[in-house]
């Protein structure tokens, strides 16, 4: 679970939230049916993982990373301290799939 979550838009079809990671924190592997990611990095270090095929990305502040709908992926903190990155997912219905490693 995140350190701190802040809601700053949320509709039927759109979601934004500045999410704050703890060090090394681990979100589960995942995916969403409708909605793309949009992973903008403000502080800290941080990694997107993907499978299908296997990919890694690092971002740091300034640095942004777009995750399409269906495909399966998770976020880390890859530092020390607090990551937080701003996430904008749309367009469409929001759900959270979780996907066994």
């Amino acid at each position: 679970m995140p350190v701190r979550e802040e809601v700053l838009l949320k509709t039927q079809d759109a979601r934004v939230r500045i999410i704050e990671l703890g060090p090394w924190e681990v979100a589960f592997w995942h995916y969403h049916n409708e909605v793309t990611d949009n992973m903008f990095c403000l502080s800290g270090k941080m990694s997107v993982r993907l499978k299908d095929p296997d990919e890694e990305t690092f971002l740091l502040p300034g640095q942004r990373c777009k995750v399409a709908q269906g495909r399966v992926h998770q976020v880390v903190n890859a530092g020390e301290n607090s990551a937080t990155y701003l996430l904008v997912q749309g367009v469409g219905h929001y759900d959270f799939n979780v996907v066994k490693s």
